[in-house]
Parts: C-alpha cells; sequence; structure tokens
C-alpha cells in the first residue's frame, strides 16, 4: 500500500513525502516539474527523496491523464496527498490558462482516478486566498468564501466544490487544507521571504506592497507537515480546516527578523497594493486544533532563523 503524493518535487509536497518516507512508508511521487521557479531547486528534493529506496516518481503533467492512469493501474494506492497546482495569486493574473489546465482540468483527473481507485482518504490543498477580502478576523472555515479576488483563488473554491460533490455522490472521503502562507527551508523562490532574503543578500532593492500596511499568518513548513500527517491518518467523509500559525504578522516585523539574522540592511521600495493581494491574513484553526489535533509550534522568529540557516548552507553563503 502506498501514498501518493502529487507536487512531490514541490515545496510542501517534497516536506511531506520526506516525513512519510522517513517513517517507513511508501510514498509514490508525482510532478511535472515546471519552470515556474527554478527547476534546480525541485530537483535537489528529488535527489533527497530518490535516496529512499520506498520511494517511486513519475514525472508527468496532471493533465496527462493517460499516465496518471497508469500511476493507479501499477501501483496500489491507498491515500492521496494532492499537492499539486499552479501556484501564485499574481502570476494568475499574467497567465490564467495554467490555472485553468493544472488547478481545474487536473483537478479533476486526480480526484476522478481516485474515485474509481477507491482510495481511503483525499486530501488535497486549498489557500487562505479563498478568503478574499473578507472583514471578519481571523478567518473562520464557517466564513462565507464565494467572492475570491484573484483567478488562483476562484480555482481553489473550485477545487473545494469539486470534492463536495465526489463526497456527496461517491461517498469519497475529502478534506481540503487551506494553508496560510507557508515558509521554511527548500521553500518557494516566488514567495516574499526567498524574495526578500535573496535581495537583501545581494543589496538590491525589495519591493513592499500596500506602503508596508500588510500582516500575514505565517506558517512554519513543520507546522503544516504535522497537519497533513493528521489528516492523512484521520479521513473524513467532507471536511475543510484552516492550517496557520493562528498569529498575523506585520510584514516589515518579518523584514526586521531577516535583517537581523543576515545582518544586511534592507533598501526598500514602498509600493500601493497589487490587484489580487489582501492586507491581512489570520487563521482561525479551532477546528483544525479539534479535530486533527493541529497546534502550531514554531514563531515567526525561530522559523525565519532556521530559513536563513537553510539558505546560507544551500546557497554557500559565508554570513
Amino acid at each position: 500500500m502506498s501514498i501518493l503524493v502529487t507536487g512531490s518535487a514541490g515545496f510542501i509536497g517534497f516536506h511531506l513525502a520526506r516525513q512519510l518516507l522517513q517513517e517507513g512508508i511508501e510514498v509514490v511521487g508525482y510532478d511535472n516539474v515546471n519552470d515556474y521557479y527554478d527547476p534546480s531547486l525541485k530537483e535537489a528534493r528529488l535527489r533527497i527523496l530518490n535516496d529512499f529506496d520506498q520511494f517511486k516518481f513519475y514525472r508527468a503533467d496532471l493533465c496527462d491523464l493517460a499516465t496518471l492512469q497508469k500511476v493507479f493501474s501499477d501501483q496500489t494506492i491507498e491515500k492521496v496527498v494532492h499537492l499539486a497546482a499552479q501556484a501564485g495569486v499574481r502570476y494568475s493574473l499574467i497567465n490564467p490558462f495554467a490555472y485553468q489546465k493544472s488547478n481545474l482540468e487536473g483537478f479533476l483527473n486526480i480526484i476522478e482516478l481516485s474515485k474509481r481507485a477507491k482510495v481511503k482518504n483525499f486530501i488535497y490543498a486549498s489557500s487562505s486566498s479563498v478568503y478574499g477580502n473578507n472583514r471578519h478576523l481571523p478567518f473562520s472555515v464557517q466564513d462565507n468564501v464565494d467572492r475570491p479576488i484573484s483567478l488562483y483563488a476562484a480555482t481553489k473554491k473550485s477545487n473545494e466544490l469539486i470534492a463536495h460533490v465526489y463526497a456527496h455522490l461517491y461517498q469519497l472521503p475529502c478534506t481540503g487544507l487551506r494553508f496560510f502562507t507557508v515558509y521554511g527551508p527548500f521553500g518557494r523562490p516566488d514567495m516574499a521571504l526567498f524574495i526578500f532574503t535573496k535581495n537583501i543578500l545581494e543589496g538590491k532593492p525589495i519591493d513592499v506592497y500596500n506602503f508596508g500596511q500588510m500582516k500575514r499568518d505565517f506558517t512554519y513548513i513543520d507546522d503544516i507537515v504535522a497537519g497533513l500527517r493528521s489528516a492523512i491518518d484521520k479521513p473524513f467523509p467532507y471536511e475543510i480546516f484552516n492550517l496557520g500559525n493562528h498569529r498575523s504578522e506585520n510584514l516589515m516585523d518579518f523584514i526586521h527578523l531577516i535583517e537581523e539574522y543576515s545582518g544586511r540592511k534592507a533598501q526598500i521600495n514602498f509600493q500601493p497594493i497589487q490587484p489580487g493581494d489582501v492586507p491581512e491574513t489570520y487563521a482561525d484553526i479551532s477546528t483544525a486544533t479539534e479535530k486533527l489535533g493541529f497546534v502550531p509550534r514554531t514563531q515567526i522568529r525561530e522559523g525565519i532563523k532556521l530559513f536563513l540557516d537553510w539558505y546560507f548552507e544551500y546557497y554557500h553563503i559565508k554570513k
């Protein structure tokens, strides 16, 4: 019996797959290793996973239905953790069709094949972006999320609706996890922490939107993996959970911590808020705590230091 992890060359998928493999669980990875960001980082993650004998990997796109069908026919898939997607709010303004292919067609392919294979649990990544300009803080899974303000968010909301249909019609156990600004070692180069760190170390300016008046519920990768592990072991007929740190942090405080640990000063270009962006995110995790036992343990000061330690080592930078 194996667990299929899509997006296994990606940030969250890699960390989850490595955790499962370290526990001795057989993992089938699936990823197209595209060039949305530096593929060499994805290849580095895969090299680590390939060191485990119980890891099997398929390099293919979610829209490649024939290869996806082959995975289910060749492997005995017990559970599916679907983390592959076209990520990024801002990129969805530039290349909308990438989101239609990966996040809609790709999602339908994987959930339909999971239904046919009668998997015991289907877990998928949603996003805090589904809350849009929700004025109620912290964001609760009970809040209305019918008004997304980016195409990315709309596709993630669509995933939740499709999962509900499959849970209702076919009794496929489905759990959606709304991730809140995940960061940590081997993170995504298109995310703020990576961009800020790179530019600060290179003496280049950083763009800070909404003139610095931004707040985010930054959530460390190990806490996200702990939430995923719990969701894998606890199937529900249909549930959605927030996975966040349950703290809304000022972006400027975030930047000051990077400065403190890197020993460099940021050159800041303050900019207006970008289309599709929101000024604040903040997760109500009470349902996840009650049903998954989810309790985030890594505060931002510790998490940023762990990321910077990794960054200096990975890119061979002297402090």
